[in-house]
């Protein structure tokens, strides 16, 4: 599966959290306010993540409606271990130390990382 550029990802994301088929005027009120983005640059990169097989338009009157054909987790799994290995060498604690490093790690942190400690723990 090819990683996606991030103006994509942005509306793949969008989509995937719509949970039904969206149309482009939905898409362009879910995206980041601080983002200038005129409507024809929506459908060049909708027209994109289209032919490479990552969504589906659907036509009602006037309006499309756009449909993830790939689903989420499989998706941002395989380009997280795509990452973990390019830039970590594939090593979790490189990685948490280069997203930590001289923060302070709150509470919430580092309960969520031991839930997903223990998680894997007990898998084995």
């Amino acid at each position: 599966m090819k990683k996606l550029p991030d103006a994509e990802l942005e509306l793949m994301m969008i989509i995937w959290d719509a949970k039904e088929p969206i149309s482009r005027i939905e898409i362009e009120n879910r995206m980041d306010e601080r983002r200038d983005v005129v409507p024809s640059t929506i459908l060049s990169l909708l027209s994109r993540l289209e032919d490479r097989g990552f969504i589906s338009k659907e036509k009602h009157g006037k309006i499309n409606y756009y449909n993830a054909l790939v689903d989420k987790e499989p998706y941002l799994k395989e380009t997280g271990k795509s990452i973990l290995k390019r830039m970590f060498g594939g090593s979790l604690s490189n990685f948490a130390a280069a997203l930590y490093d001289g923060e302070e790690l709150s509470d919430n942190d580092i309960a969520e990382l031991q839930e997903f400690i223990d998680s894997k723990t007990a898998q084995k």
